[in-house]
């Protein structure tokens, strides 16, 4: 899918290539005075940059990709430094034991990057089913060996890096080298979490690194090290991937899974030497806004994510919601919601019967498109009345012909987003992930292994013995709901947004929410993501505790749906294009419930 600039437009970007031809190209990081230490909730102003912008999870991963952009790096050079910033200062979300999704914009077209981990050679559709032939609970097929997939990470970045990177691969490396070496403080976050993590300990690697001698977290503000991570990144720097998916690292990785005492896994050597990326066609469709039209790219299968958030949205279209705007306390009013909800639900009853690795699975009626389509858009919309169908079901697009089961709901957790525009007109948006919080909790030379597969479903089949298409088979990648988002004017072509959080399942709702509130209600990004979270996954509907007013929620349970007010931590980030005083300008948003922040010129 080619997005065609207009002449204005290609114009000043030849205008910014010129400026920036006599960039430096070479890098010398400098760590950063000490970043913002926010904890719980924490306000956020936004910001508003012009030449360009770096939203990342945590402010030391953020500054390394905005140093790497002031030295004219690319949007891909500064994504390869935040990432892997963040597998050191952010180990409980993503890193380079991970997978990501990669969002790519060069000025001209879009393109998708694929580093999802896969399923071991010797998995099978059994791997999550004990003994007695039921599948386990959750975290005994977590915690250990058994749940990691073979890491995309290192190699999706060197794919993208090999076609778009200005700067140096090895100077990349050395914010996260620096930092390792020298240390970072722990964060009130990452305190937290390692506080009340019920497994981290059990892993004797992760409890030397994460705790004190005396069992307690390390405190907030202790100066953490990690030079065997310092060791694996110099390695990476001077040998590429290489150095992570064969030899020395390798076999620490293939010991761990392999030799758990209680829970082994099946990964390889010859898995993790054989792993590659892969590029994909981005699943763009148009999207018709309160007062514009727009492309919305994501991306395809095996992600939910973007054919969820179009589903919802489209569907939004197709009933009243339009005419329905922010209350005056600038809350989504009660009747809003329910069509959300709704909406929600048809959409996640879609993606538990269709969504799996397209390697393995046939989309319904030949195209994942066909779960978009206006028409059929319309007709799920015509399903929503005014009480909550409580669990919809799914519908058969463009006629097809089902052959598999509808997945179980499970639970999904973790991951980290990164969005980033450069000075030459190219963006990223990209969420990256070791899937639950401290992922398998396997530790190996300073970061931490993925339980990835996990995201599969335990159970085969369903009672009958018809086939999950989410099932374990080897070699396959597990369905994610990670939805990197980039957005343009369907008029121009020009990029207006890029976006995405974590937050496992939940990710779609958290996207879909700050997409409707920048496109539909005129929100800067900063405004959508402060708006209380809400969803459903085709069961109750979900608000974030606190959030929300009695009467809203007893408005929504009079439409009969249970509702369950919990904490719903997303981690959003976005950027967006506007005007101000004339000129063009970026602002950036960051989610005020972690400690991400913008960074630009």
């Amino acid at each position: 899918m080619k997005l065609k600039l207009s002449l204005l437009a290609s114009t000043a970007l030849a205008a910014v290539l010129a400026a920036c031809a006599s960039a430096p190209s070479d890098f010398s990081y400098q760590p950063p005075t000490l970043p913002e230490a926010p904890s719980g909730y924490t306000d956020k102003p936004g910001w508003a940059t012009q030449k360009f912008a770096v939203a990342a999870a945590n402010p030391l991963a953020t500054d390394a990709g905005y140093q790497v952009l002031k030295a004219g790096g690319s949007a891909i050079d500064a994504a390869i430094a935040v990432q892997m910033v963040l597998t050191l200062v952010e180990p409980q979300s993503s890193g380079i034991g991970g997978g990501a999704f990669l969002l790519h914009y060069n000025g001209k077209e879009v393109e998708a990057f694929d580093g999802r981990e896969t399923a071991p050679a010797a998995a099978d559709e059994k791997l999550f089913l004990g003994a007695d032939g039921k599948p386990l609970p959750f975290y005994e097929g977590v915690v250990g060996g058994r749940s990691v997939g073979v890491p995309g990470t290192v190699r999706l970045l060197e794919m993208a890096h090999r076609q778009y990177g200005k700067l140096p691969w090895a100077a990349l490396m050395q914010p996260a080298i620096r930092l390792a070496e020298g240390g970072f403080q722990v964060s009130p976050r990452l305190n937290t979490l390692v506080k009340g993590d019920a497994h981290l300990k059990k892993d004797p690697v992760a409890a030397a690194y994460f705790y004190k001698p005396d069992g307690e977290a390390r405190e907030v503000g202790a100066n953490l090290r990690n030079p065997e991570l310092a060791a694996v990144l110099r390695r990476i720097a001077t040998e590429g991937s290489k150095a992570f998916y064969e030899g020395e690292v390798a076999r620490a990785i293939v010991d761990k899974v392999q030799k758990h005492p209680a829970n082994p896994g099946r990964l390889t050597l010859a898995d993790l030497a054989g792993y590659q990326p892969k590029k994909r066609a981005p699943l763009c469709h148009d999207y018709a806004a309160a007062s514009r039209s727009y492309r919305i790219c994501g991306f395809p299968p095996p992600s939910s994510g973007a054919i969820a958030v179009g589903q919802i949205l489209g569907i939004l279209a197709n009933t009243d919601a339009a005419s329905l705007p922010l209350q005056p306390d600038g809350l989504p009013p009660a009747d809003w919601l329910h069509l959300y909800t709704e909406a929600a639900r048809l959409a996640f009853a879609d993606r538990g019967q269709y969504v799996a690795d397209p390697d393995f699975v046939q989309p319904p009626a030949g195209s994942w498109m066909s779960l978009l389509a206006p028409a059929y858009l319309a007709e799920r919309a015509r399903l929503i009345g005014p009480q909550s169908m409580k669990v919809a079901q799914p519908g058969t697009p463009g006629g097809a012909r089902v052959g598999t089961a509808p997945m179980p709901e499970q639970p999904e957790f973790g991951t980290s987003h990164i969005s980033i525009v450069d000075g030459l007109g190219n963006a990223i948006a990209m969420t990256t992930t070791i899937e639950d919080q401290f992922g398998s909790r396997q530790m190996v030379k300073g970061f931490l292994l993925n339980n990835e597969l996990t995201d599969f479903s335990f159970a085969p089949s369903d009672a009958q013995g018809q086939p999950i298409a989410n099932r374990v088979q080897p070699g396959k990648r597990p369905r994610s709901s990670m939805a990197p988002t980039l957005v343009f004017d369907k008029g121009t072509g020009q990029l207006v947004m890029s976006g995405g959080s974590p937050g496992g399942a939940l990710i779609i709702h958290f996207t879909a929410k700050t997409l409707y509130g920048v496109l539909n209600w005129g929100l800067t990004p900063q405004q959508a993501i402060n708006l209380p979270n809400f969803g459903s996954n085709n069961g109750p509907t979900l608000l974030e505790e606190k959030r929300f007013p009695p009467a809203t929620v007893d408005a929504l349970r009079t439409r009969g749906a249970e509702v369950r007010e919990q904490a719903m931590t997303s981690g959003l980030q976005a950027i967006t294009r506007g005007q101000a005083h004339g000129q063009a300008f970026w602002f950036g948003g960051a989610d005020p419930r972690r400690e991400g922040i913008v960074m630009g010129d």
